[in-house]
């Protein structure tokens, strides 16, 4: 069970906008997809949430875009999460293109936890946050997959 998730893709066309780079939408979308996924390595599938009437919700997201990416290039998404709270955690965002070994953006989204009949922010089960190994600083993410060494 990682708890640093990458997933590695290529940018698919429907990703890129009218200045043939990758559009901020299809950030976000990846973001979340993510997101589901580690937390479905980590034990928590979207249908354990369902079955709990129990889920995550975007209160706000981040993103700081550094560099273009384009069609056809490989990105690895890595995401990882920061904190957790009482009601909320907050989640991390690389993206990293292996080809010049740079991140093209780096994001965050701070995710609420709430009951899905009525929104009420709810506190986060024991349970579930015992789930997730907590990283606070990029720099241990980077070093830990090896993308930057240690020190450097």
């Amino acid at each position: 069970m990682p708890r640093i998730f990458v997933h590695a893709f290529s940018v698919p066309p429907d990703a890129i906008d009218v200045a043939n780079h990758v559009n901020n939408l299809a950030y976000l979308r990846w973001m979340q997809e993510v997101a589901i996924q580690h937390s479905a390595a980590r034990g928590w599938p979207m249908e354990r949430y369902l079955a709990l009437g129990q889920a995550w919700v975007v209160r706000s997201h981040f993103i700081e875009y550094l560099r273009p990416a384009f069609l056809g290039e490989a990105l690895s998404l890595i995401t990882y999460v920061c904190n957790l709270k009482r009601q909320s955690s907050l989640r991390r965002y690389l993206f990293y293109r292996p080809a010049d070994q740079q991140v093209v953006a780096r994001a965050e989204t701070n995710w609420v936890f709430v009951k899905l009949a009525d929104g009420r922010p709810l506190p986060i089960p024991d349970e579930l946050g015992r789930s997730f190994e907590l990283i606070p600083d990029e720099e241990d993410v980077l070093v830990t997959l090896g993308l930057r060494p240690a020190g450097g």
